[in-house]
């Protein structure tokens, strides 16, 4: 398994639609809006290294609102 955390800035005023959306897609396991730099903080757990980018770049970037990620992969 491979373990990953994105985050994930958007636009204000829609954070629990966008949270929602986040936490359905499969692979995600935490979606958690946070205060700071970035809005939303998401655990990703999937098999393999590819998953990681299907699920940042191309499913959690495709969310309206969603407009810009970070994608740490954890290394233990």
């Amino acid at each position: 398994m491979v373990v990953a955390y994105v985050m994930v800035k958007a636009a204000s005023g829609d954070a629990d639609r966008i949270r929602e959306a986040i936490a359905d897609l499969d692979g995600v396991t935490e979606a958690h809006i946070v205060a700071g730099d970035m809005d939303f903080v998401v655990k990703v757990d999937v098999p393999e290294p590819g998953d990681v980018k299907r699920v940042a770049a191309d499913e959690i970037q495709d969310i309206p609102g969603v407009e810009d990620t970070r994608t740490y992969i954890a290394m233990s």
